[in-house]
């Protein structure tokens, strides 16, 4: 028999907000005593019926990640779940996670990382919940989290010592059975049951290069797996291919700012056919061509127009999805295609609804996150396979199925300026700056178009009637081009304001400006009207993609 230990503590002291679906803090903050169990207790008792039911627990391999993992083990044995599925060496992405929940029929799984945000002892770390359909826990199983969270004093744990995470092997402790998997093979097999890998390998090896930046996270031993041993392309296809405790140092974000090696190598050397890359935790994607990046926004719309290309998609879909904030240039793709597009706000849950439902078969969300009904969560090596396999199809470059799609459907020039780790209260200056004036805007001019709407979205569900408010502001003009202003809480220090510029030109306008230089007047009108560059001391935003 297990001896089960109940862990006292002196009160509560979590500060996850309310109705996410995880909880990031800093590495050192989740090395406090406590701090982590607390929250995996308050985890557990969300979910009833453990005693008949499995559980995934994995993480991308940031510091800590190990440790936890014996740590959520032994509480698990405590709590007499029935099964424990933990991948060879802890290591699995948010999208593998996904898949091997729908696949084991598990109750849940819980996710260690802190996904895009930097790693190590001083970077951050984070768990997160995904519940039985694969998808990010929802609200009402979140906000039950937080409250747990907050009034709990005592743990529950077992002192069982787990076994080493290296080699695969099932084993029992009490009535807890755990098994410890090959991470990479369920994922690789899906992949193959929607992609043609030996039509995409033969194009890859026929003059068109190929560089994937797994930058030190989870996803270089998921990349090797599928373009190495599988593809047949060389080990040196795939950099950054190890993963690391912190990283290498690497802030594992695929944009042009913080992935400035590949971005180099393919914008500015040309080395390359095709590059791309995948953030921490695997569910974010960014595509790069010789001498062009891919905007979110248009491979959302890209994806959407060519699933006739993709073997998994050949019959067709039902409908596609977008956030709020993400252009509408799948919107214009859709009315082509005579199929639904809806818009709802930031956040795979809201997706995961209309997938479940059969209303979707593509979403995809403008902060580098596109997906399917494959899975319930963003999967950015999907999308790159994705890609690869539309390329294979037509034979032809990135910048060319870009231009294509745009002289057939239009430009929405598109652009996200984030400005990262800023004082709290000036963020919350900015934005509320800007919610008071939301009533007098509309009529008024801006940027040589008159304001048609100014609101702060709110979405109703259509398959539970939930309704969430307060989604973000929106500035819409007469010309239906859009501002949107939101705060973010993706990170641990400081605030993100985020800011989405869109300005959509016709198939016989000019479609090859810099979308910088077609979106100034939007956003000197913006800095105009809410004096973000004096508030906030910067020039610059921290980000721009």
């Amino acid at each position: 028999m297990t001896q089960v230990n109940i862990i006292n503590i002196d009160s509560p002291f979590l500060d996850q907000k309310p109705g996410t679906s995880g909880l990031r803090k800093s590495t050192l903050q989740f090395q406090e005593e406590h701090y982590l169990e607390i929250f995996i207790e308050a985890i557990l008792q969300s979910f009833q019926y453990l005693e008949r039911s499995t559980l995934i627990i994995g993480g991308d391999g940031r510091y800590g990640n190990l440790e936890a993992i014996e740590k959520i083990i032994q509480i698990c044995v405590a709590h007499k779940v029935k099964k424990v599925i933990v991948p060879k060496d802890g290591l699995l992405s948010t999208p593998a996670t996904s898949n091997l929940i729908r696949k084991e029929n598990a109750i849940g799984g819980i996710i260690l990382s802190a996904s895009h945000n930097p790693g190590g002892i001083h970077g951050d770390f984070g768990v997160k919940l995904n519940v039985s359909n694969g998808g990010p826990a929802p609200e009402t199983i979140t906000n039950k989290i937080y409250k747990s969270s907050q009034l709990l004093t005592s743990y529950k744990i077992c002192n069982v010592h787990s076994p080493d995470l290296s080699k695969y092997g099932t084993y029992s402790f009490g009535d807890t059975i755990l098994e410890i998997i090959d991470g990479l093979k369920d994922y690789s097999f899906l992949m193959e049951t929607i992609f043609d890998f030996d039509q995409i390998s033969d194009f890859l090896k026929k003059d068109f290069s190929f560089i994937f930046d797994a930058m030190n996270a989870v996803t270089g031993p998921y990349a090797k797996n599928i373009f190495v041993e599988k593809m047949g392309l060389s080990n040196d296809s795939v950099m950054n291919g190890i993963s690391l405790k912190d990283f290498g140092g690497l802030h594992p974000d695929p944009n042009l700012t913080y992935a400035s090696h590949l971005a180099d190598l393919l914008l500015n050397k040309k080395s390359y056919s095709f590059g791309a890359a995948c953030d921490g935790d695997g569910d974010r994607n960014m595509i790069l061509g010789r001498g062009c990046f891919v905007n979110p926004s248009d491979s959302l719309a890209i994806i959407t127009a060519n699933t006739s290309f993709v073997p998994g998609y050949k019959e067709g879909i039902t409908g596609v999805a977008r956030s709020m904030p993400t252009s509408s240039a799948v919107d214009i793709v859709a009315r082509e295609l005579s199929i639904p597009c809806f818009e709802t706000p930031t956040g795979w849950k809201f997706f995961g609804n209309l997938l479940d439902a059969n209303l979707i078969s593509i979403c995809g969300e403008e902060s580098f996150g596109t997906g399917s009904n494959h899975v319930r969560e963003k999967d950015g090596l999907w999308a790159v396979l994705y890609w690869l396999q539309v390329l294979a199809e037509k034979k032809c470059s990135v910048n060319d199925l870009m231009q294509n799609h745009w002289n057939q459907f239009g430009r929405n020039y598109y652009s996200r300026h984030d400005y990262e780790a800023i004082p709290s209260n000036i963020a919350d200056q900015i934005f509320g700056n800007l919610t008071c004036m939301l009533k007098n805007l509309k009529g008024s001019k801006f940027a040589g178009s008159l304001v048609k709407e100014a609101d702060n979205f709110s979405y109703s569900d259509p398959i539970d009637n939930s309704i969430s408010e307060n989604q973000g502001l929106r500035i819409i003009l007469d010309d239906n081009s859009r501002i949107i202003v939101r705060l973010s809480g993706t990170g641990t220090k400081g605030a993100t304001l985020r800011l989405y510029f869109e300005k959509f030109f016709t198939p016989k306008q000019n479609l090859s400006l810099n979308p910088q230089v077609a979106l100034k007047p939007l956003i000197d009108d913006v800095d105009n009207l809410l004096n973000i560059s004096k508030l906030t001391k910067m020039e610059n935003p921290t980000v721009i993609t």
